[in-house]
Order: structure tokens, then C-alpha cells, then sequence
């Protein structure tokens, strides 16, 4: 049940991960002039960065999360690593795709840019990262059992400390 509740989450999560920085990103270059070096509108960068913290935010919890199942990174992964590689072979045809897929505006313009800068690959590696602990898999998991088993290897550590003395 909780690989199912993953799965749902993690389809959830994908479009919200990608069009949140995407958005995010669009309005952050919209709300200043670098050639000028100011901030044109300080509202509007100041809710870009707001979304891209949550954006941020979301990715951490979803990776370090214990209670949650791989999936829920996992598939947001395979998605952003699976557009990037297409990104690399036919770069016209997935800078097409946002133009396809609503909501049009602002926010195509972000994804294209994320999705050519490598940012999206970068997301998609990190959230990757937690489906390679074999213990994220297992249902059965006793973190009781795991902090006895540390605080064991700890206490046999000082006493080799003190025999080494």
C-alpha cells in the first residue's frame, strides 16, 4: 500500500516539481534588469524565490523522508533524467513540447530554459539519489533496531579507544 500511495504522489509531484521551477524561474528573470543591475519589481522576485524555496523544500523532504516510499522520488526522477537525455538527441522536439502542453506563456519559456541549462538533470539526479537505499524498499523497517544497532557499534567503539590507550 504504501508503493501505491508513492506511486500516486510521485505523479502528483512531477508536474508540480517541474512547472513550480519553471514558473519560479520565469518571473525571477522577468523582475530584474541585469544589464542595469536592479530590481525591477520587487514583489514579483520576491514570490519567484518564495516558489523556488518551495520548490527546494518539497525535493528535500521527498528525498530525506524515511517513511516515504521510493517511488515518490523516483518517478519525478526517471521523468526529468528521461526529458534531458531527449533534450541531448533531438533537442528541437522537446523545445517544442511546452508549446504543446498547458499552461502556455511565461512558464514554456522557463522550462526550455531549465531543461537547456541542465538544472532539470541536476533535480532528477538528486531525486534519484533515494531509490538506491535498498532500505527505502523494505516495509518492514525498526528504527528502534536501527538506532540499538548504531548506539552498539558506538559503545564498541570507545571501548577499542580505551584499549588502544
Amino acid at each position: 500500500m504504501r508503493h501505491a500511495i508513492g506511486f500516486v504522489l510521485g505523479v502528483l509531484l512531477t508536474p508540480a516539481l517541474v512547472y513550480g521551477a519553471a514558473w519560479g524561474y520565469a518571473q525571477a528573470g522577468q523582475s530584474f534588469d541585469g544589464a542595469g543591475q536592479e530590481i525591477t519589481d520587487r514583489t514579483r522576485i520576491y514570490g519567484a524565490f518564495a516558489l523556488l524555496a518551495a520548490v527546494g523544500l518539497v525535493m528535500g523532504v521527498v528525498i530525506l523522508a524515511r517513511w516515504a516510499s521510493p517511488l515518490v522520488s523516483l518517478l519525478p526522477a526517471l521523468t526529468l533524467l528521461g526529458f534531458t537525455a531527449w533534450f541531448l538527441v533531438d533537442p528541437g522536439r522537446v523545445l517544442d513540447l511546452p508549446g504543446e502542453v498547458p499552461p502556455a506563456g511565461d512558464m514554456d519559456a522557463g522550462i526550455r530554459m531549465l531543461l537547456g541549462s541542465g538544472l532539470y538533470a541536476m533535480m532528477g539526479l538528486a531525486l534519484l539519489m533515494p531509490a538506491w537505499a535498498p532500505r527505502r524498499w523494505s516495509s518492514n523497517r525498526d528504527d528502534a533496531a536501527d538506532m540499538d544497532f548504531y548506539s552498539a557499534m558506538e559503545r564498541d567503539g570507545r571501548h577499542a579507544d580505551r584499549r588502544m590507550r
